[in-house]
């Protein structure tokens, strides 16, 4: 547990090793817990920062902090990474030689590791497990914790020893970790690891920045390239079902000038692991899979994911479309549905030895065809699965932007929910069916049923209906399906609302699936793409210098600095190490590496844009009467850059009234700020010691006007 007077380390400890000024939702919430010695289970999708709620605390604490993760290409991603920003991190796998083996617990024992990963395989070693217990261990932190439940997609019987951890290490606190789990695989995480009272984090499910669409099965190949060519020169993962089906797609793009290439088990270590690097140090930009691939790629910058062919479950569709936009920019997400795809899944559950499992997965599958043939938002759909209320429809989907023709169904919904609870909440789909449609079958009789109020109240539906209805309720959030109660149907926080009419829902009926199923073959559905206002051509320029020093350090590209960050540091244009240190992205570590060749590609491709000095254009559209905003909207630059301008006039002699840009109070903060810490400090100190309650820009602009004075 660490002392109340730390309670601000984390956010230091994110903006020095990490670059990042806040947090995402609920990582500090985390992270306090986790440092408190609680054990603690996350769910957080992919994407959404899993990784900084073990690694700002492994930061903090004394010792080392041991990452169990099934994942060993992700193992050697995360260390790059980490090591990037000066984080004495290791890895522990299958991979190593025995010399390397070696190097890792010599530098374990002298404590010069903080954060070691590990495979499950190799935890359980008797010679690692008994060093495990004569090092100082501070966490434990479990990812992918969902493969310890036979509920889930990817269960690891493996992962079902980590329950010793417990028993062995009873004082340490475990954090465990997915991206993917419903209600019954996060009830099963934190039993099966034998966790003390632990927290459930459960962050949004929502990726609001990846489009999500469905499109027929014909034509598969020139939808494709349709795709890569709106994404031309962007890094793509094409996920396919067969190795066989890869290789014929990564040849076809080849010779259509596309650098693809195929990625399955059937090539050996060496060749998946070089076609993995030439993907990472964007060499080729797309890569056709089976969906071993990505599992534990740690890539950023992922413009589109397509599936070629359906996955089995909702679990493994989300976490592999999660691969794409990570670094929170707009990405595209393409799944090609048929039912040959059902039946192929049908046939692989058949041959699976345990009846139980056969029944999970099957249900499973269902869940995840209702999904490729839904009928309404499709991130409705996703949210309602892992158990989190839809909200409004996302307007980032081929539903919403193609949208069928609603009805009120707010009255089936009663009929239904009163059913359900009537029944004790003990019917499942086919039962509720029959109770709504006043149909005497043997369960129904069974358990007296019949005898309900509700007993045949929504007759003048359709067997077929009443299934259509079921599951828009149960993909709208109204009803959930029940995986460990026998498949029973149960109520939502939402049920009530819906209920005593606080709310209504809207349907979509039979006829108008028939209809736009059969419009949905004839024709594809169009995108809309989200762009973020950056400086596109200094985007691209700070690319290639990117690249260049990736080359020069053998890195991949992106373990430099992300997409995401060279376009904040496109559009703010930083000209000082304070203003560097401002991009998102970029800590201290990465400052001192890689300002100076990227401030000075900057100010050269600034010089050379304007015909002359940085600040003139901004100075001019001043003068001209426009606003901050509005300078930075025309030049499209970052707020931040056009008041550095500013400052650079005013250091010229230039006067400026400043009461036109910022007000009084600010002033007087800025003013006192400097009285207490001198004039001599750099802008950042005295925009932290203001605990950033003013912008860094204005804090720049009034410490030169009071200089200027």
């Amino acid at each position: 547990m660490i002392a109340k007077t730390t309670i601000q380390l984390p956010e230091k400890v994110l903006q020095k090793h990490f670059g990042y000024s806040t947090f995402r939702p609920q990582q500090l919430e985390v992270i306090t817990h986790v440092l408190e010695g609680n054990d603690t289970v996350v769910l957080m999708p992919t994407g959404g920062g899993k990784s900084i709620c073990f690694q700002v605390p492994a930061l903090i604490l004394p010792g080392v902090t041991v990452v169990i993760s099934p994942l060993i290409a992700l193992m050697k991603d995360q260390v790059q990474s980490l090591e990037a920003n000066g984080i004495k991190a290791a890895f522990f796998n299958s991979t190593l030689s025995e010399t390397e083996e070696h190097v890792i617990l010599d530098r374990l024992n002298k404590g010069e590791i903080k954060l070691l990963y590990v495979s499950p395989e190799r935890l359980y070693t008797p010679r690692f497990f008994e060093l495990l217990q004569q090092i100082n261990i501070s966490l434990f932190a479990i990812d992918e914790a969902h493969c310890i439940s036979s509920w889930g997609h990817h269960f690891r019987p493996e992962y079902r020893k980590l329950s010793a951890l417990k028993k062995q290490f009873p004082a340490i606190p475990v954090i465990a970790l997915t991206a993917t789990a419903d209600r019954a695989v996060r009830t099963d995480i934190g039993e099966m690891l034998q966790l003390q009272q632990p927290k459930y984090f459960i962050s949004s499910f929502d990726r609001p920045n990846l489009s999500l669409a469905v499109l027929p099965g014909q034509k598969k190949y020139q939808q494709i390239v349709q795709i890569i060519r709106r994404n031309r020169d962007e890094s793509g993962i094409i996920y396919c079902s067969s190795r066989n089906a890869t290789e014929k797609l990564a040849e076809k793009l080849q010779k259509a000038g596309f650098k693809a290439e195929a990625y399955h088990a059937g090539l050996n270590a060496d060749e998946r692991s070089s076609i993995q690097d030439k993907f990472i140090q964007d060499r080729i930009h797309i890569i056709c899979a089976t969906v071993a691939f990505g599992m534990g790629i740690d890539k950023p910058d992922v413009r589109y994911v397509i599936h070629h062919n359906m996955p089995g479950n909702i679990e493994s569709y989300y976490q592999e479309i999660g691969r794409a936009g990570r670094d929170g920019l707009p990405a595209e997400t393409v799944l090609f549905y048929s039912y040959r795809d059902v039946q192929t899944h049908l046939t692989f559950i058949e041959e699976l030895p345990d009846d139980k499992y056969q029944q999970i997965q099957r249900t499973k599958l269902e869940q995840m065809q209702k999904y490729a043939e839904g009928q309404i938002c499709r991130r409705k759909i996703l949210l309602s699965y892992f158990s989190e209320a839809p909200g409004d429809d996302c307007n980032n989907c081929d539903v919403c932007q193609n949208p069928p023709k609603y009805f009120d169904g707010t009255v089936p919904a009663q009929m239904a929910l009163s059913a359900i609870i009537r029944t004790g909440q003990r019917a499942g789909i086919t039962t509720l069916v029959d109770i709504l449609k006043g149909s005497m079958s043997p369960m129904v009789r069974q358990l007296g049923f019949n005898h309900i109020k509700t007993f045949g109240a929504g007759r003048e539906y359709t067997a077929f209906d009443w299934q259509l209805f079921i599951q828009q309720f149960i993909q709208q959030g109204i009803i959930e399906l029940d995986y460990k109660d026998h498949y029973n149907l149960k109520t939502t926080e939402i049920s009530n609302d819906i209920l005593f009419n606080k709310s209504t829902i809207k349907l979509v009926s039979s006829e108008t699936v028939r209809e736009r199923l059969d419009e949905q073959k004839k024709q594809n559905t169009a995108f809309k793409t989200v762009t973020s206002v950056v400086n596109e051509s200094l985007f691209e320029h700070l690319r290639k210098l990117r690249k260049e020093i990736a080359e020069q350090l053998g890195k991949p590209a992106f373990v430099i600095f992300s997409d995401a960050s060279l376009k904040d540091m496109s559009g703010k244009a930083p000209t000082s190490i304070d203003e560097f240190l401002e991009v998102s992205g970029v800590g201290e570590h990465k400052a001192r590496q890689f300002a100076a060749p990227f401030l000075k590609a900057i100010n050269e491709y600034t010089s050379g844009k304007t015909q002359g000095n940085a600040y003139t254009e901004s100075w001019e559209l001043f003068q001209q009467g426009l606003t901050v905003e509005q300078i930075a909207i025309k030049r499209r630059i970052h707020e931040t850059t056009v008041y550095s301008h500013l400052s650079t006039v005013i250091g010229k002699g230039i006067p400026i009234d400043i009461h036109n840009l910022v007000d009084q109070y600010e002033i007087n903060m800025v003013k006192g700020a400097v009285a207490q810490l001198g004039n001599n400090q750099p802008i950042k100190t005295y925009f932290e010691h203001l605990e950033r309650q003013v912008s860094f820009g204005k804090v720049r602009l009034i410490f030169t006007w009071l200089e200027a004075q």
